[in-house]
């Protein structure tokens, strides 16, 4: 007998009407998939679109519906079944569907065998570096009410790329004295960018993320140049969708981010740690909005990466996941089997 795909849609609600340089919404909807095998187990995962990568949940229970009859018929065969679906919904505009069974794959089988998917990998969920909770666009008084609310974090991401971020820096920086890591969301030009970088060193930031659009390379080096010279990493997010973007990134950016709705699988996001490695570059993994069963799957990357921010379901309000926990910013991976989620 194969597996049986089950899809359901969900929407999930954050706290703060989340905003960053490209606009602003509270209501995030996401669909779950459980893939069910012959013994009645169940391997779970979730697809979180996003609309900068041309998907929504429409395009998502599309594209599911067109992978349902492409199932392995051995849930171990990940690559044959990620080669499948790439091949059956390729790129760009169907990575969260994918994500979301390539997770429940790997759950799937972390279940079949007992063990949880980190210790599948050979990993020490020790080495897990604490996330950062980020803080979205707003007006003053929210904006402190929000670092207030973080509190239990080390590390704050501050969302960049309007005209007042000078102001936002010194609101923040009033705030709090904890490091904090700098997200423009593509939201700046080159010389915003070149103007504002001596001001992000002066506030103590870590690292800049995704400063220019992502197809302006030749820019993103110019920003690096500038950078290097004040000793502040440059990160690339939307720039950098899959290992095959990293070569021509080198030299021209510190670092990637990878987020499994916009890779499209667990392997892909194996690979691109891999290859950015190779590259000596920096490694963060992020998120989009999500539940603990979205955040669970992207954490059991977590001891291959040096940054982390997965805090998209502390974002939330209505949480139905009990997955890894990502307390104080400090991340505990889940010794259940498989990605170690559970329905509350």
């Amino acid at each position: 007998m194969g597996l049986k795909l089950l899809v359901e849609q969900c929407t999930i609600t954050t706290r703060h009407p989340f905003v960053i340089a490209r606009g602003s919404t509270n209501g995030y909807r996401r669909a779950w998939v459980r893939l069910i095998d012959g013994d009645g187990l169940e391997g779970w995962g979730e697809a979180d679109p996003s609309s900068f990568y041309g998907e929504t949940l429409e395009t998502v229970l599309a594209t599911l519906e067109r992978l349902a009859a492409h199932l392995p018929a051995d849930p171990f065969d990940l690559e044959a079944a990620e080669r499948r679906f790439a091949g059956v919904a390729p790129p760009p505009g169907t990575a969260a569907a994918r994500a979301a069974l390539s997770a429940a794959l790997h759950d799937l089988i972390g279940k079949r065998l007992g063990q949880p998917l980190w210790r599948l990998w050979g990993l020490d969920p020790r080495a897990a570096p604490p996330s950062s909770f980020t803080i979205g666009l707003d007006n003053p008084e929210t904006i402190r009410a929000k670092i207030r609310e973080a509190d239990a974090y080390p590390i704050l991401k501050i969302k960049l790329g309007t005209d007042r971020d000078e102001a936002i820096l010194g609101i923040v920086r009033d705030a709090t004295a904890k490091p904090i890591r700098v997200d423009a969301n593509a939201g700046w030009t080159v010389a915003r960018a070149k103007q504002m970088i001596p001001l992000l060193r002066e506030h103590g930031v870590e690292f800049l993320e995704q400063p220019l659009p992502p197809d302006d390379l030749d820019g993103l080096a110019e920003v690096h140049r500038v950078a290097a010279k004040h000793a502040l990493p440059v990160i690339v997010d939307e720039s950098c969708l899959v290992a095959a973007d990293i070569p021509r990134l080198a030299g021209r950016a510190d670092g990637i981010n990878i987020k499994l709705a916009k890779c499209g699988s667990l392997r892909e996001g194996l690979r691109m740690i891999a290859t950015a490695r190779a590259h000596g570059m920096l490694v963060m993994v992020g998120c989009m909005i999500e539940t603990s069963l979205g955040i669970t799957a992207a954490a059991h990357l977590t001891p291959l990466v040096d940054a982390a921010d997965l805090d998209g379901a502390a974002l939330t309000v209505d949480d139905p996941f009990v997955g890894a926990s990502i307390e104080g910013g400090r991340i505990r991976l889940p010794t259940e089997p498989g990605l170690g989620v559970r329905r509350r």
